[in-house]
């Protein structure tokens, strides 16, 4: 898994098309965020922001691969491992564009009322809930599920916003807490994020496996 991993972080930097996402969460961030906000608000945007970005990033991993590339791959390491390389290696992109961002809140904002300390932990967690939502939202919306281009788009920026607003969402629990000045860290989100995330990649794999 090691070498896959590594073979999809390598394509997904030499494709360049990484730029797209992170160009767009730097301008939400950008739009959002002023030197001297609330730090719990501005880490709940950040967060927030990662969702729709996760989600992008997955499209971007699962298309980078020509059809022939994916096919020797597949049949040399099998269909669901391939995959799980590609969903894993989207939600390790995406965990470090929501941490460079929370970093950049930590330094501009002004400090919450409990410290930087706690505020970074809650920060921290709730980034990897909205990636691993965010992750989940493209596994879901995007190849083997959906090869339709249109369609995929649509469904993973529906399927991002419905996880931002929805009741009972992980990502929407952990920045509402973050926006109502809470630092603690958000352990039940993080586990139905993860417990949601494995289920869709799960989902994605086993479809790969049968259409590989």
């Amino acid at each position: 898994m090691t070498a896959l991993l590594r073979y999809q972080a390598e394509l997904l930097l030499r494709s360049q098309r990484w730029l797209a996402p992170v160009l767009l969460y730097a301008a939400l961030l950008a739009i959002g965020v002023r030197p001297g906000d609330p730090m719990t608000d501005s880490l709940g945007l950040a967060s927030a922001a990662l969702v729709p970005v996760a989600a992008w990033l997955v499209r971007v991993c699962v298309t980078g691969e020509p059809d022939a590339a994916r096919d020797c791959a597949a049949a040399a390491r099998g269909p669901v491992r391939v995959h799980a390389a590609v969903l894993l290696t989207a939600l390790g992109g995406a965990t470090i564009i929501g941490c460079a961002g929370a970093a950049v809140v930590l330094a501009v904002c002004a400090p919450a009322a409990a410290g930087r300390g706690p505020a970074a932990l809650a920060g921290a967690g709730a980034v990897l809930v909205c990636a691993l939502t965010g992750t989940a939202v493209g596994a879901l919306s995007g190849r083997p599920l959906l090869r339709g281009p249109g369609l995929s788009v649509a469904a993973a920026g529906l399927g991002s916003l419905l996880a931002l607003v929805m009741a009972g969402s992980p990502a929407r629990a952990a920045v509402t807490g973050l926006v109502t000045g809470s630092v603690a860290i958000p352990v039940g989100a993080l586990a139905v994020a993860a417990v949601a995330a494995g289920a869709a990649g799960a989902v994605a794999c086993r479809v790969a496996a049968r259409r590989g």
